[in-house]
């Protein structure tokens, strides 16, 4: 039974292979949401969905085709270094210049990403209830996004990864042309370090990684730091690199080959 008023799919003679496009009346945003999903051959209901969230400006297609996140994943796959994975890669509801993947005005674009795109994947794949591990990465407002909703819902995801990531609402401010009015009431809405210090259950393992030549090193690094004298395990990386897609493209490898080894590591 489906949780969507409607569910509009691309058709599979138009669309790259092993994509699928779909556009659900979502009720989390009060609208339509989109979501890119990717399934690589050897996939199984149970097979692991990996939710990649964009950056500010961008939609559901950014990962797929700036990002090249399918290409990536089947290098990956062609290797022997990660088993098949589904990608779901929503848009963030679209709001302004981006979001912030948290609730703001009447929309909750952080119930869309952590309840319905999800279900997206799931009714679009038929896969009913078969036990998918989840995992969440994103880069810069999308790492934001994965690594808060870590802190937010820890018992819902298997493990969680980010790429230059915004680590404090007020970093969005620069960006964006709107003005955050009515966005996290909580300090938990707006930190990344304040929703993991109070995580009400176990964290999932968590990766991030940043540029050398990234204006959000700093904050990055003091992420790390915080965490560190908080005694929150975590791996941190920093690469050559900026804060653009080619950086992106090459450390989603990254992401992708951690999740793998939290699926090994259970086995």
């Amino acid at each position: 039974m489906t949780m969507f008023r409607t569910l509009e799919l691309s058709d599979p003679a138009l669309t790259p292979p092993g994509f699928t496009f779909a556009t659900v009346k979502s009720a989390a945003l009060g609208q339509r949401g989109d979501v890119a999903i990717y399934a690589p051959p050897g996939t199984a209901a149970d097979s692991p969905i990996v939710v990649l969230l964009h950056g500010v400006y961008g939609s559901h297609w950014a990962w797929a085709f700036r990002g090249g996140a399918a290409p990536v994943l089947g290098a990956l796959i062609a290797a022997g270094e990660v088993r098949p994975m589904v990608l779901a890669m929503p848009s963030d509801g679209l709001w302004g210049d981006g979001s912030g993947y948290v609730p703001h005005g009447a929309a909750d674009f952080e119930r869309w990403i952590i309840d319905e795109v999800p279900a997206v994947v799931r009714e679009v794949r038929r896969t009913g209830d078969a036990p998918a591990p989840l995992f969440m990465a994103g880069l810069s407002m999308g790492g934001f996004g994965a690594l808060r909703l870590a802190g937010r819902y820890p018992e819902r995801l298997a493990a969680v990864s980010a790429h230059s990531a915004i680590t404090d609402l007020e970093q969005m401010d620069p960006m964006i042309e709107e003005r955050r009015i009515g966005w996290g009431e909580q300090a938990e809405d707006r930190s990344v370090v304040t929703c993991l210090l109070h995580a009400r259950a176990a964290l999932p393992p968590l990766r991030f990684d940043c540029g050398v030549d990234d204006a959000l090193l700093p904050e990055n690094r003091r992420l790390h730091e915080a965490l560190t004298a908080a005694n929150i395990a975590h791996i941190y990386e920093e690469f050559p690199g900026g804060h653009d897609w080619p950086y992106w493209n090459q450390h989603l490898a990254d992401s992708l080959r951690f999740f793998e080894g939290q699926l090994s590591s259970r086995s």
